[in-house]
This record gives structure tokens, C-alpha cells and sequence, in this order.
């Protein structure tokens, strides 16, 4: 299981670096312009999946900053939320490659941050939630970018599988 959780984190910080390269390339009004998504702009949609990385890290080690709502604006800007993202995917791949299997299979307990209410569970399946959410919301980015007439992109995990980094988990 451990294996499987480290391709996912790797997979992760690939699939995040297509997507920000893509994003590159729109203007700070295309950046920012309402799409219709559930956190409106590519902007909101990415700093989304930042702020939720952090709440669920901040949950599974205790450490770092856990923003209190999921709609907070971390960096409104392209080059900082690039820059933060990239912390956070290394942040990311390190804890997940220091986990054991026992820790995997063990609990851990947390507050919610819509409800206030106290959860516990085993990591396993919050880390399968974990990486599903980013895959979701970067779904949304995805669709956002090729709104604004950019070409789309292939992140699919069997495309990652295939790279020089992915074929360790393949």
C-alpha cells in the first residue's frame, strides 16, 4: 500500500506541474475570469486544491498552516500560488515516503473544518480521499483551461505511469 500511496504523490506533483505550465500561458483577466466553476476562476480552483492540501496535511502531521475556510485565497497571483504549490507537492511526496505500512493501516483523528465535528478513521482511506480531491478540482482546472482555449492536456495516470519518473511505480 505504501508503494501505491508514493505513485500517487508522485503522480500528483506531475499532474500539478502540467497544469500550472498550462496555466502559464493565459493573462492575469483569463486567470481570474468566472467560469461558472465551483470556486469560479482558475485562480480560485487552484488555490482551492492548495488550501485543502494543506487543512488535510495540517490533519494527518500536525504541522503547517491548516487555513480555515476552503474558498481562502492563499496567493492571488499565478507565480506565488506556483511557488507554494511546488512546496507543497515536495511537502506532500516526503511525508507520504516516510509512511509505514503500520501507520497506513492505523487511525488518526481530526476536527472538520466545515462543521467543527471530531472524526476519526483510518489514514488509508483519507489518504485515497486526499489525492482523489486533488485529481477532482484539477479535473475542474482542466476543463476551465480548455474553456479558455487552451489545448488539453493529458493527465491521466497511465500517461504519468509512462514518464521517466512514473515507470518506478508502474
Amino acid at each position: 500500500m505504501r508503494q501505491h500511496f508514493q505513485m500517487f504523490a508522485a503522480y500528483n506533483r506531475w499532474a500539478n506541474t502540467e497544469v500550472y505550465e498550462a496555466a502559464e500561458r493565459l493573462s492575469d483577466a483569463e486567470l481570474n475570469r468566472d467560469t461558472g466553476a465551483f470556486f469560479g476562476s482558475l485562480i480560485g480552483t487552484l488555490n482551492h486544491i492548495l488550501v485543502a492540501d494543506r487543512i488535510w496535511l495540517k490533519r494527518f502531521t500536525g504541522e503547517g498552516a491548516a487555513p480555515a475556510s476552503l474558498d481562502t485565497t492563499l496567493h492571488p497571483d499565478l507565480v506565488g500560488l506556483r511557488g507554494a504549490r511546488m512546496s507543497e507537492d515536495e511537502r506532500i511526496v516526503e511525508w507520504v515516503g516516510s509512511l509505514t505500512e503500520e501507520q497506513l493501516a492505523g487511525r488518526f483523528t481530526y476536527l472538520t473544518v466545515t462543521d467543527m465535528r471530531t472524526v476519526s478513521q483510518r489514514l488509508a482511506p483519507a489518504l485515497a480521499h486526499f489525492f482523489n480531491h486533488q485529481t477532482h478540482h484539477r479535473g475542474q482546472a482542466h476543463a476551465i483551461l480548455t474553456a479558455l482555449g487552451q489545448p488539453s492536456l493529458t493527465l491521466d495516470l497511465i500517461y504519468f505511469q509512462r514518464t521517466e519518473e512514473g515507470r518506478a511505480f508502474a
